[in-house]
């Protein structure tokens, strides 16, 4: 069976410093589903996340930028839960702002247009590789 394959181009914004991806598009995706939940434990769940994966994605961030990203407040009577910091915040912003930028901007366009057009798949073969996902690795 063969049927016709429409990529859905898109760039991904990476920010490394020594070796680490510091910010990454699952990384802003977690700081978002944090702001959304109040939780980071909510955020994993809806992200398919470990709740180890997901401080250690905070972790990475938290030792490269100036101030942490998140404030959490330990459980108990009180019920705990994680908000962004204004840090946290601005981060989302800046990154969500830029990627409007690069999707919008010429030159970003000018690289899409080089890209082949759409070609026809063989879906039979199970032999076919996917891209490698890479949500939690940034």
């Amino acid at each position: 069976m063969t049927r016709t394959h429409h990529p859905s181009p898109r760039f991904q914004l990476r920010l490394v410093a020594d070796r680490e991806i510091v910010v990454g598009p699952g990384k802003i995706e977690l700081l978002e589903a944090i702001q959304r939940h109040g939780s980071i434990a909510a955020a994993c769940r809806e992200m398919g996340l470990s709740y180890k994966k997901a401080w250690q994605l905070l972790d990475t961030m938290n030792r490269h930028l100036a101030a942490s990203v998140v404030d959490t407040v330990t459980g108990g009577t009180r019920r705990g839960g994680a908000t962004l910091t204004a840090q946290g915040r601005a981060l989302v912003d800046d990154y969500r702002r830029l990627m409007a930028d690069l999707d919008d901007n010429p030159h970003g366009q000018a690289l899409m247009n080089r890209l082949a057009p759409p070609r026809a798949v063989d879906t039979d073969d199970s032999q076919a590789e996917a891209p490698a996902a890479d949500a939690d690795s940034d």
